[in-house]
């Protein structure tokens, strides 16, 4: 996701306010706004209820990497919302293997549940490791100032 032009931190859309947004502590974040939940070998990917809000109102999420082995901080996609389209970084290097399916009839579910119904990708990690170096809940919330 492209946050890096122009995400403000004390601006949020649809008069949200930073103390409104969540943070589970069993995931893991990046300077993105991408999340990431591990389970054993495997990452899913979504972006943050924080990122979500300032987006807007998400109309077509475009994924096309199934199948493919790509390096972390790689464009995996992109997410469409009324007034932007803005590219998704992976967080975790490995391959693809499965996108979610529901959001091509629902993108808004990146809206309404972001870290639920709407993840994004399934990713066969290649180096767990990788997963230590991304932030914690504290410190995305810090980073976002909450």
């Amino acid at each position: 996701m492209e946050f890096r032009l122009g995400l403000k931190k004390e601006k949020l859309t649809f008069g949200k306010t930073i103390l409104s947004m969540q943070f589970p502590e069993n995931l893991k974040y990046t300077k993105e706004h991408e999340w990431v939940r591990v389970e054993g070998d495997f990452a899913f990917i979504g972006i943050t209820d924080f990122a979500q809000g300032e987006l807007g109102d998400i109309v077509f999420v475009e994924i096309n990497t199934v199948g493919q082995a790509m390096g972390q901080d790689e464009v995996f996609g992109t997410v469409e919302a009324v007034k932007t389209v803005s590219d998704l970084y992976l967080p975790v290097s490995g391959e693809i293997v499965e996108v979610n399916a529901g959001l091509e009839g629902n993108p808004e579910a990146v809206n309404t549940d972001p870290y639920g119904d709407g993840w994004m990708v399934k990713v066969k990690m290649s180096n767990p490791g990788e997963v230590d170096g991304l932030m914690d809940a504290a410190a995305y919330a810090a980073m976002i100032g909450a």
